[in-house]
């Protein structure tokens, strides 16, 4: 099966999670990655050793890549990078802003010289604005643009349990970039990418930042909603925690007939519509809460897929790891195979291989 990159070149002056993402998801479509480290390698080589010694996120984000160590400060190797450049498809970098060009490497010039070229640039603030210089990390951004405020419970703010800010930009750099190859392919040229993990992140606030807009900033609320009631987990009689979510009014009616077997609760003022339940959440989860706690989780369970209500167990990762639902993938490493979620994208139904995890400069010949 061809895949859909084959053929293309990327050069990806990389670090960390973000650009490694995005370059990832760039290998499996079949582009040739060349991934460049500094002496000593991508420090994310060294964030863990949970893979059979070798680091979790490395493992994850760098399958079928080469790697390349080249040292930017030395005129072989940047000769050599240059070359490597005026053949490629597309640069991808997340170095700090400015740090490609004060090694000779500007942005503007690489364009002028190679029109088809498509640079995507990855940066915590982008290029210029007040923060533009300040050293960005995940969890910094998260804090930052307002995430933690409205993560977690009602005690204290907290981070997303993952790098969802760098998981993120690196899937909007992948998008933007895969767009470029549009445009390109129809006019010839290529594009000067420039994306932040601040920018992304913001775009992805929105709904809650219009919320605050309007003077009603949503509350730290753990696994409820902030604007929908009753959706939240609910205690069954032998104390199983179930997630329900109740996002339509038809939702609700069979809810209360079905569910809780209480239809006088329809003719309520206090749940007339989503409004009123969310203004009446206390009455509304309790409504549930009483019921619940009355019936066992099988019961529950069997009630919620008849009058299909969407719910959800509340799982641990090791829940997860043993989940019949999860499909897996393994790569080869240099400690042996390793498994771990497959993709998310299936293609035709065809099961894609994924290529080996490089070796530190495995590539340089």
């Amino acid at each position: 099966m061809i895949r859909p990159l084959e053929g293309i070149l990327v050069v990806a002056a990389e670090q960390a999670v973000a650009a490694p993402f995005c370059t990832a998801r760039l290998a499996d479509a079949g582009a040739r990655v060349i991934k460049i480290e500094r002496p000593g390698g991508d420090f994310a080589r060294g964030y863990d050793d949970a893979a059979k010694g070798l680091s979790s996120y490395f493992v994850w984000l760098n399958r079928g890549k080469e790697s390349l160590v080249l040292d930017l400060t030395g005129d072989r190797d940047r000769a050599r990078l240059r070359a490597l450049i005026a053949e490629a498809d597309i640069l991808v970098q997340n170095l700090k802003p400015g740090a490609l060009a004060r090694l000779g490497f500007d942005l503007m010039a690489l364009r002028r010289d190679h029109p088809g070229l498509i640079c995507c640039s990855i940066s915590g603030y982008g290029d210029d604005g007040p923060l533009a210089g300040r050293k960005a990390y995940d969890a910094l951004i998260q804090a930052e643009t307002g995430l933690v405020s409205i993560t977690g419970g009602p005690e204290a703010p907290a981070r997303v349990g993952f790098s969802v800010a760098d998981i993120s930009t690196g899937a909007t750099a992948h998008a933007a970039i895969l767009e470029a190859l549009i445009a390109r392919g129809r006019t010839g040229q290529g594009a000067d990418i420039r994306i932040s993990l601040f920018d992304v992140m913001a775009d992805w606030l929105s709904v809650p930042l219009i919320h605050t807009d309007a003077g009603r900033p949503p509350q730290r609320v753990g696994l409820a909603h902030p604007s929908i009631a009753p959706y939240g987990a609910f205690l069954s009689k032998d104390g199983k925690p179930i997630l329900i979510s109740i996002q339509s009014e038809r939702e609700w009616r069979a809810l209360c007939e079905h569910v809780l077997q209480q239809p006088e609760a329809l003719g309520d003022p206090r749940f007339m519509d989503g409004v009123a339940r969310v203004e009446h959440r206390s009455a509304t989860d309790g409504l549930v809460a009483d019921t619940f706690a009355m019936h066992d989780r099988d019961t529950l369970i069997a009630r919620l897929i008849a009058a299909d209500i969407a719910f959800a167990e509340i799982n641990t990762l090791a829940d997860m790891l043993r989940h019949p639902h999860l499909r897996r993938v393994t790569v080869k490493t240099e400690a042996g195979p390793i498994s771990y979620p497959a993709p998310a994208a299936i293609f035709d139904g065809e099961r894609r291989e994924l290529g080996a995890v490089p070796k530190l400069d495995e590539h340089r010949n």
